[in-house]
């Protein structure tokens, strides 16, 4: 007998999704986290308290912000119990429409059509709530829309936020019918991006991994997979061992597999996996690696009182064209920790590599000037952050190759156009923000040669119709293999202008609800077949009651067409 019907490997916002909704319809499902649990007390107050707030294991650092150099980008992460909903930045926005249109997967279905009513489960879910955008972000934010004439795209960011009764204010679950954790208001304290230890940030582990438990799904933090392997017909073994100490080994036998670790790690495994025990994966592995063509910049003040934190972590945007979102971004009173990969902001120059026009610039401005634009003291307080995203079409490519400590992911420029090194735009954005404050624009030291930083690494095991297509079916399962599913941000198949979490959260919630109930037979076609649009299934026991406020809605029945069904593999 299995351990589990389903194994989730990962805990974020696909993860969790995957956890309540295969355990509302009766799976045993066990959920492998490669980080620790932490309650709301136990996050860290400041970006400096390092063994809680960056992922080190090596440095026995098992905190929440993972940061992994890859040869042509920077990829900032989260990890823990939560996934990347303790790390991020509350953001839960739709797509630009260029994203549903990509020619990877436009095709196939109007996916903005099929993803509606999941976009608003998700919603519901994560009690996406307005920003209160009354801060002195939001002020210069709309001046300078108002200049490059685009006031009318400027709006309150949507977030995942609890607000309440009012800051500090503990109430009971105010969103599944009382089956859910108390909340409490939040502060806008600014410190979202280092754990909210207020409780008031819509993590997972306030909502689906909670609910999920709940349903019987069972949580294995601190434990880190290294091998997924056939070993029977519908059998798999998950092999993993405790975070930190390899000689801890654990097994994990299931009849299917969900990859969720995030687009990452998720890549990182199976591209392992591919050489070792899942020979058949898709050759498409690893190809459409977005960045979410992101430039991540910032505008520093000069003035030694400013206090830039009060707010939640985003609280407004605007579009200075059609295919760019602009947000600015805080962190809370002293998380400074970040000022160390500041450098200044510099154009590239023909024939100069550009950390030489930085020193040039440094230089023409003075040694002090530089000072001030690396000084730690008072980063948080004094920046703003500036985040960028396009949905045009770039990409990366990632693969393994052979280092001094074994094979390792890198990178190199995919289809579509390459991954830009710099976005003019972004820059315009920075400077005008930081004149407007007296003070000066910054970028990070990766910048200066030619590595851009992301927060928002996606794709890489994208969607098609068949196996030379996509490394997925529009089912999300993995082509090869039945019983391997993705559900986290792997899955998602174009740059998306925007924040992605809704989106890894929506597209999950889709893949789910087309799994059978336990035992029941199976309405998808088989991989490979045309694609149909098939009703989802309702869960038999759905945990949140009817009448709350993120209860399952599930979408209207599709239109009925002829299509084989197969009963579901049995654990």
């Amino acid at each position: 007998m299995n351990d589990y019907d389903v194994v989730v490997i990962g805990s974020g916002f696909g993860g969790s999704v995957a956890a309540l909704r295969l355990s509302e319809k009766g799976y045993r499902v066990g959920v492998i986290e490669a980080g620790r649990w932490f309650r709301d007390d136990e996050l860290p107050q400041t970006s400096w308290r390092l063994r809680r707030y960056l992922w080190l294991p090596a440095a026995r650092c098992f905190g929440i912000m993972r940061m992994t150099l890859l040869r042509n980008v920077l990829v900032v992460s989260g990890t823990g119990v939560g996934g990347g909903s303790l790390v991020y930045a509350n953001t839960l926005y739709e797509p630009l429409d260029d994203f549903y249109r990509d020619p990877q997967w436009g095709h196939i279905t109007d996916w903005k059509d099929e993803l509606a009513v999941h976009y608003d489960q998700a919603k519901r879910m994560l009690g996406v709530t307005a920003a209160r955008d009354t801060t002195l972000a939001d002020d210069l934010m709309r001046t300078v829309a108002a200049e490059y004439g685009v006031s009318e795209t400027l709006h309150a960011a949507q977030i995942g936020v609890y607000f309440g009764d009012g800051p500090g204010v503990e109430t009971p679950d105010p969103y599944f019918g009382g089956v859910g954790p108390a909340r409490t208001g939040c502060t806008e304290c600014g410190a979202c991006m280092t754990g909210c230890r207020v409780g008031a940030k819509n993590t997972t582990t306030k909502n689906y991994l909670p609910l999920a438990q709940r349903a019987g799904a069972t949580v294995h933090a601190m434990t880190t997979v290294t091998d997924v392997r056939p070993i029977a017909a519908g059998r798999y073994r998950v092999r993993a061992h405790v975070t930190g100490n390899p000689l801890r080994r654990r097994d994990f036998t299931a009849s299917h597999v969900v990859f969720a670790c995030n687009a990452l790690n998720t890549q990182r495994l199976l591209h392992r996996l591919k050489e070792r025990s899942l020979p058949r994966l898709s050759a498409r592995l690893g190809e459409l690696s977005r960045t979410n063509s992101e430039a991540v910049l910032s505008a520093r003040t000069t003035a030694p009182d400013a206090d830039m934190t009060h707010g939640t972590a985003i609280t407004s945007s605007f579009h200075p064209d059609p295919q760019t979102h602009v947000e600015p971004v805080r962190y809370g009173r002293g998380s400074s920790l970040l000022a160390l990969l500041n450098a200044h902001l510099v154009d590239p120059i023909p024939g100069l590599p550009r950390w030489r026009a930085a020193l040039r610039t440094y230089r023409r401005l003075g040694w002090r000037a530089a000072g001030r634009m690396h000084g730690v003291p008072r980063w948080a307080e004094q920046s703003l952050i500036v985040l960028v995203m396009q949905s045009l079409d770039n990409s990366l490519t990632t693969s393994l190759r052979r280092g001094m400590l074994g094979r390792r992911l890198t990178t190199r420029q995919g289809r579509g156009d390459p991954n830009p090194e710099w976005i003019p735009t972004a820059h315009r954005v920075a400077r005008d923000l930081a004149q407007r404050i007296d003070g000066l624009a910054g970028g990070s030291s990766a910048d200066l040669i030619g590595i851009p930083m992301t927060a928002h690494f996606i794709g890489g095991c994208v969607i098609g119709t068949s196996i030379t297509e996509g490394v997925i079916d529009p089912y999300q399962r993995v082509f090869g293999y039945d019983g391997l599913h993705i559900a986290d941000g792997s899955a998602v198949s174009a740059n998306l202008g925007v924040n992605p979490s809704l989106t890894i959260t929506a597209q999950a919630e889709r893949a789910m609800s087309f799994w059978p109930n336990k035992g029941d037979a199976d309405t998808r076609p088989p991989m490979g077949a045309t694609y149909q649009r098939v009703d989802a299934v309702a869960p038999r026991h759905p945990v949140v009651p009817a009448s709350a406020p993120g209860a399952l809605r599930l979408p209207m029945p599709a239109v009925r067409r002829a299509a084989p069904t197969r009963k579901a593999p049995r654990p």
